[in-house]
């Protein structure tokens, strides 16, 4: 458990001091079947991803301390709310190893799409998760379209125009 904690933590540090936290790292077309989990929502509900088949699913991968990822949540509580109705709905899953830390920036940050909690990291190894935020947009068949790793000023509008693909489709 603690050689697990080090590790991710040695990770990410890694991560942002090679500047794949806080800068573009790259967004890219993706495809395969996206792999389906379980997690604890914020309302302590368990939510599973292939509940949400036949819609078009954000998967953000985004952690507390990342300033990048409290930067980029508000454009995506906006995309939310501009594409829901059409049947698009965000999945927020955070990495961190409690919960506490994410419910106090989701004061100061509040949001309506439903908060995933991975304090195990099961969910985003299992992606491949190795940049904050990750962002991954599954069509409503739960196949995995597009990729977005790290997060810059701008990325908004990428996203925008990708769920107006998947949305339309």
């Amino acid at each position: 458990m603690v050689c697990d904690y080090l590790t991710r933590t040695i990770r990410m540090g890694l991560l942002v001091v090679f500047g794949l936290v806080t800068g573009s790292v790259h967004a890219e077309q993706i495809s395969g079947a996206a792999p389906d989990f379980t997690l604890k929502s914020r309302s302590g509900k368990n939510l599973k991803l292939s509940e949400y088949r036949g819609q078009v699913v954000m998967l953000n991968f985004w952690a507390s301390w990342c300033g990048p990822c409290r930067q980029e949540m508000p454009l995506l509580e906006q995309l939310y709310q501009r594409y829901q109705a059409m049947g698009f709905t965000i999945l927020a899953v955070n990495v961190e190893d409690t919960s506490g830390d994410a419910l106090k920036m989701l004061k100061d940050v509040p949001v309506n799409f439903p908060v995933l909690f991975d304090s195990d990291n099961r969910i985003s190894d299992t992606y491949g998760i190795e940049a904050m935020p990750s962002t991954i947009l599954v069509d409503r068949d739960g196949n995995m379209r597009f990729e977005h790793l790290g997060y810059m000023p701008g990325y908004e509008n990428d996203y925008d125009r990708e769920i107006k693909t998947l949305v339309g489709e």
